[in-house]
């Protein structure tokens, strides 16, 4: 057995302190929980509306299941699709907990020590993570709801930063802080008058916007949306910014659009990982045709080292990657040594 550096060492550590000097931004796409949630793509021979009904119902079935008590997950652990549920939970967990550690080490003098998760997913792996996290590590969870026995979803919400005072108010030490937005809804929301409420289960009719975009949404849940998408564009335009995106090829036109203008922004630096291929479907849902410098695509030929590209088959980029170049890039794996043939 040998041992290889995993990652190209100069792009993982510009990464990783990209994350440690700047304001943090990462865009959740649906490819981060495609193993245990279906994609639109698994419904390609049904119309548009009967694929959106059926991707939604099968998305509200299986959050039911990722939200189940441990012990049952735990039971069933042999079944195919609870254990790709029970493996995606573990991948969210382990990208929460390397969002914790590099808001620790970031230096809250020239960056504030929040990380804002944007995310078009319906799914509760974020949530369950957290829940699972907060027990023994120190942050805020920031969903954008407040309240005690009912919890109201406001976007102003997200506008507060918590912070530590010794005994004698002689310091304040900020805590590390992740805000979650939801940009497309969620299982756990359900509307109420004029009122989006957060709830701990999944609701057979969540306030949710289907794949194909905002245009058949009434007034209400159009203007709460495009609140969500203003708060994204906010913090694209702030100075020392950086957005790293996973899971995500910009087929909605909307974010799309917001990512493109943002990009006039020459402090903002965004990292596209690129699951498989070369980015050209990226590039052209964005409608870039120029890419400027602070445009960079993570490929999987520019990421690994050419060690271990050499060593794997079929590898494809995925959040556990980012988790992984966030808390070490310098990671070493075990290979297999090539054995001599003379």
């Amino acid at each position: 057995m040998s041992k290889i550096t995993k990652y190209n060492t100069d792009v993982a550590k510009e990464i990783r302190m990209c994350a440690l000097e700047k304001r943090l931004n990462i865009l959740i796409g649906s490819g981060c929980s495609s193993d245990a949630m279906p994609l639109m793509s698994k419904y390609g021979d049904m119309d548009l509306k009967d694929r959106n009904e059926k991707m939604i119902k099968d998305i509200i079935h299986l959050s039911k299941i990722s939200i189940s008590k441990s012990s049952f997950l735990t039971k069933h652990k042999s079944l195919d699709i609870v254990k790709k549920i029970i493996n995606t939970q573990n991948s969210y967990k382990n990208f929460i907990y390397s969002i914790i550690n590099i808001l620790n080490l970031s230096n809250s003098r020239q960056v504030p020590r929040t990380t804002n998760i944007f995310t078009t997913n319906y799914d509760l792996f974020i949530e369950n993570a957290v829940n699972n996290l907060q027990s023994h590590s120190r942050f805020v969870f920031n969903d954008g709801a407040s309240g005690y026995f009912k919890r109201i979803l406001n976007s102003s919400n997200y506008n507060q930063v918590v912070a530590y005072k010794g005994i004698n108010d002689n310091y304040i030490m900020e805590i590390p802080s992740i805000n979650l937005i939801k940009s497309h809804g969620s299982v756990n929301w359900e509307r109420e008058d004029d009122k989006v409420i957060v709830s701990n289960i999944v609701y057979e009719n969540p306030m949710i916007v289907p794949p194909t975009g905002y245009e058949e949404q009434e007034t209400f849940i159009n203007n709460y949306f495009h609140d969500m998408l203003r708060i994204f564009q906010i913090e694209l335009d702030k100075p020392q910014s950086v957005l790293i995106i996973v899971g995500f090829s910009f087929q909605d036109k909307h974010i799309a659009k917001m990512v493109k203008r943002a990009l006039q922004n020459r402090e903002l630096i965004v990292y596209i990982f690129v699951y498989k291929g070369d980015g050209k479907n990226i590039i052209d849902n964005l409608e870039v045709t120029d890419i400027p410098p602070n445009l960079k695509l993570i490929l999987t030929d520019n990421i690994f080292s050419a060690e271990y590209i050499k060593s794997e088959n079929g590898i494809k980029l995925t959040l556990d990657n980012l988790s992984e170049l966030l808390s070490n890039p310098d990671i070493q794996i075990d290979i297999e040594d090539e054995k001599d043939e003379n």
